[in-house]
């Protein structure tokens, strides 16, 4: 699913991509790194890259340093066939720039991956903020997220990469959002699927690593974003993760889809300097 998982397998197709299989040292994402302050590290959703910060990453880049990596996969970073774990790229990519600590902010998949990075290093992580987050310790059972699922996996396997993208579009983008607002979401999806099925066409494809996070263990402050507008298994989520993270605050958003950085970018933003204010 598009907003829940990096890959799909397995895949009939490379798409007509040529992609790099050298493994030979730690890979280094294709990011964005802008402005100065405290740091704050900015993880894309499933769905897009990191394009999608595009539209609050200059107003928070006015009193931060902001990093937003491509995930392996999407965007501008490859996908070798070797073993890796998201959480560990974005601490690479942060004793690359010279970055100890940083709020994490993961939207969707990003959420997961935040979490992951939380658990995994939990001494780069100052805060995390999780808008609308992905997370494996709550079973699928929202027949809309369920359809949806079996809905993509069928165009994937029968070819059809742009029903599959439409699929997305039409489920984790509101109908409000500007239509150049949801062709450049599709043209993110894209991307990534290209990519993807490329890469598990490989002779040796990529291998992530499940990482296990447990909330109960997450010890920095967080915030959980719900929208009131998402589809119901992210609600639960973040219902889950407010009631299992020490310390965590919740805070829904009535006028908020899956996407609220896309939805409203200006009130994404406020919300995300005050509480990297406090």
């Amino acid at each position: 699913m598009g907003a829940h998982r990096p890959s799909r397998g397995p895949p009939t197709r490379g798409q007509g991509l040529t992609l790099s299989t050298d493994t030979t040292g730690p890979l280094l994402l294709a990011h964005d790194d802008e402005g100065s302050g405290p740091a704050v590290v900015l993880i894309h959703s499933g769905v897009t890259d990191r394009g999608m910060w595009a539209p609050v990453l200059t107003t928070l880049a006015a009193s931060h340093r902001v990093v937003a990596p491509d995930l392996r996969g999407f965007g501008e970073s490859p996908l070798p066939g070797e073993a890796y774990a998201d959480a560990d790229d974005v601490a690479h990519l942060l004793d690359e720039l010279g970055i100890e600590r940083a709020t994490v902010v993961g939207s969707s998949f990003g959420g997961r991956v935040a979490l992951e990075l939380a658990t995994r290093h939990p001494e780069r992580v100052e805060s995390l903020v999780l808008l609308c987050t992905a997370y494996r310790g709550l079973e699928v059972t929202d027949p809309v997220v369920l359809a949806f699922g079996e809905r993509e996996d069928a165009l994937l396997e029968a070819g059809d990469v742009e029903g599959a993208v439409a699929l997305n579009v039409a489920l984790w983008v509101q109908p409000v959002v500007p239509q150049e607002v949801r062709e450049d979401v599709a043209r993110m999806q894209r991307r990534a699927f290209e990519v993807q099925l490329a890469a598990d066409a490989l002779d040796q494809g990529p291998r992530p690593e499940r990482v296990e996070v447990d909330p109960t263990s997450v010890s920095v402050p967080t915030l959980v974003v719900a929208g009131a507008l998402d589809v119901a298994h992210h609600r639960d989520i973040a219902t889950l993760l407010a009631r299992e993270i020490p310390g965590a605050e919740y805070v829904e958003l009535d006028w908020a889809g899956h996407f609220p950085s896309i939805e409203r970018p200006d009130e994404t933003a406020a919300l995300l300097l005050g509480r990297l204010a406090r």
